[in-house]
């Protein structure tokens, strides 16, 4: 595939395509060639998870995690000197329960369902 294929059918601009795909490559996921040769898959449908693209493609910061927020609470009211006590662990369990249902979908399983759902059209 070509990054101006991709960004064809993803309606994204192909500069931000290219820098998914160098971040996949990267993360072993892909392997590229100039030109025309495009990006291809680098490990079986069945050896990627939605984990490996999501951890490769650096969505979120791993030392501050998926709900980074509120980094200067106000300490005089109630609720900013609370927050991240109240808050922290139940979006860290979000994330986590969010992480392992990542990583139990293979790219296999997004084809399958994509074919299934085009042969019922």
């Amino acid at each position: 595939m070509t990054s101006e294929f991709l960004s064809g059918s993803t309606g994204v601009n192909a500069v931000i395509i290219r820098n998914v795909l160098a971040q996949l490559k990267s993360a072993g996921i892909v392997n590229t060639r100039q030109g025309s040769g495009g990006a291809h898959l680098a490990k079986a449908l069945d050896d990627i998870t939605l984990y490996d693209v999501y951890t490769a493609v650096e969505c979120v910061d791993n030392d501050e995690g998926l709900f980074h927020f509120h980094e200067n609470p106000n300490a005089q009211c109630p609720v900013g000197r609370n927050i991240h006590r109240v808050m922290d662990d139940r979006l860290y369990a979000v994330q986590a329960a969010m992480e392992r249902e990542l990583k139990s979908i293979s790219l296999a399983d997004i084809v399958a369902d994509t074919r299934k759902i085009i042969s019922e059209e």
